[in-house]
């Protein structure tokens, strides 16, 4: 019974730390954008750079390109696929996206580069981008003909918008702007601009009653719940009631609750982006450039929401909710069961599989990451960690390309956009290319020269050249005439 207690509550506690902490500025935004791609954006402006029939030399380039410039996690990344996926992009082009948007984007590479070193985080480019591309040709090549389905489809759902609006252009270009400046981790998003105090004596002992209730070790990468933390769960809660009422139902029209939902989730990022800190005896209010990073990102929504003919913007909500109705709920389950697993695994384990560099040391890496998520930025310091106590730098990076791609609550969101056909598939290509990453770049560091380091990587490089080509010839012959 004991046992048992101590993994529900593992699970209740990752998943409260990971609501308070990750859900609102990244995956709010995320999913609105996802609703705005699948109801705003015309099918042809997707399809254009990431669908089936574009050349393989701009589709997966593309791809990766996107990907690079969005500092998010697997989760959230996972609402962004799904938005230019069912907008009509090929199954590789938008794997490719998938994949090296969580590990290969500009902050995880920076933030690499100076926790671990500039090899680190020249490998983890090199490594993701050959192998990101390689895995979404892959999987086009295995799937091709449930892409040509998805195609028609789409053709289907959405062919009778051929261009896309001014306002739909300034909606998602704002929404992107959230996100970016929700989760960006630079001056000025990050420095306070002025603080108040509130006479709130409860605060502190509001804390340390939640630091008991969720306990948790910082050195490990986890996190407890805040104060804010508690007031931001609360805040979602109201946010899922009243969105019930008001979005369920939002094509026949907007109701008060609809509005009552939109204004709580306005409220509740802008609150996301302040910090409270309780204090002896009172609670400090610290308002960051975040705050008004957040706040004129918001109204920029509304100035180009405001201009959206009324079934547009009904049908961009409504996305939004089929996105969070499909997915957030098994991110819930994903997170609680994670939080269940880390009460049995322990890093230490990891530590005396994985100091060498082996296919079942670069295996264990692998799997480690698996049930072992950390959010965006945070597997770094771990990986730190990791290195510092023994781990091999070969399974390291393994770990480091496998934890931001494969966290068991992605992979239940993942199956519910593509199912789980495709989804085990990505997973198995995704953890075999991991491990081969591991042992390239550890047999680079055991001593392996340049001349055959280079040689390995042209080989794929030319194989992946080859690729493209068949895979051009292949989008010819079966073009529709």
């Amino acid at each position: 019974m004991e046992f048992t207690l101590k993994l529900l509550n593992g699970g209740a506690g990752s998943l409260a730390a990971y609501l308070a902490a990750h859900v609102l500025l990244c995956l709010l935004p995320a999913f609105f954008i996802a609703g705005a791609m699948a109801a705003l954006i015309p099918k042809a402006s997707i399809t254009r750079w990431l669908g089936r029939n574009t050349p393989a030399h701009v589709s997966y380039p593309a791809a990766a390109a996107a990907g690079s410039l969005i500092a998010v996690c697997s989760c959230t990344i996972v609402p962004l696929f799904a938005g230019i996926y069912r907008k009509g992009a090929g199954i590789g082009p938008a794997i490719t996206f998938l994949f090296f948007a969580p590990a290969g984007n500009i902050m995880a590479l920076a933030y690499t580069g100076s926790i671990l070193g500039p090899q680190f985080a020249i490998a983890r480019l090199v490594l993701c981008l050959l192998f990101g591309i390689g895995i979404g040709m892959l999987m086009a090549m295995i799937f091709w003909r449930d892409d040509a389905s998805h195609d028609a489809a789409t053709d289907d759902l959405f062919a009778e918008k051929a261009s896309i609006a001014p306002a739909a252009r300034g909606v998602l270009l704002s929404l992107v702007g959230l996100l970016i400046a929700g989760t960006l981790k630079l001056w000025p998003l990050t420095a306070t601009l002025f603080s108040l105090e509130l006479p709130l004596s409860w605060a502190q002992a509001w804390q340390d009653t939640l630091f008991s209730w969720v306990p948790f070790d910082a050195t490990k990468g986890e996190e407890g719940v805040s104060f804010q933390g508690s007031v931001l769960i609360a805040l979602l809660l109201l946010i899922a009631a009243t969105a019930w009422k008001g979005l369920e139902n939002i094509v026949e029209g907007a109701t008060r609750w609809t509005w009552l939902a939109l204004g709580l989730t306005a409220t509740t990022l802008a609150v996301a982006a302040m910090r409270l800190t309780p204090g002896p005896g009172t609670l400090e209010l610290a308002f960051t450039g975040r705050v008004f990073g957040v706040a004129l990102a918001l109204w920029a929504v509304w100035y180009f929401a405001h201009q959206l003919a009324a079934d547009d913007w009904r049908a961009w909500l409504w996305e939004a909710w089929r996105f969070v109705k499909q997915i957030f709920v098994l991110l819930v389950v994903g997170v609680f069961i994670v939080g269940m697993v880390r009460q049995v695994i322990r890093p230490e384990w990891i530590e005396s599989l994985a100091g060498s560099n082996t296919v079942p040391a670069n295996a264990v890496a692998v799997g480690f990451g698996v049930f072992m998520y950390f959010p965006t930025l945070v597997e770094v310091p771990v990986a730190r960690m990791f290195l510092d106590l023994g781990m091999h730098p070969g399974p390291l990076l393994a770990y480091l390309m496998a934890d931001p791609e494969l966290s068991l609550q992605s992979m239940l969101m993942v199956a519910a956009v593509i199912a789980w056909t495709k989804t085990l598939a990505y997973v198995g290509l995704v953890a075999m290319f991991s491990v081969g990453a591991g042992l390239l770049y550890g047999a680079w560091v055991d001593g392996l020269g340049w001349l055959p380091l280079l040689l390995a990587l042209g080989v794929f490089a030319a194989v992946l050249a080859g690729t493209m080509v068949w895979l051009g010839r292949r989008q010819v012959a079966h073009a529709p005439v």
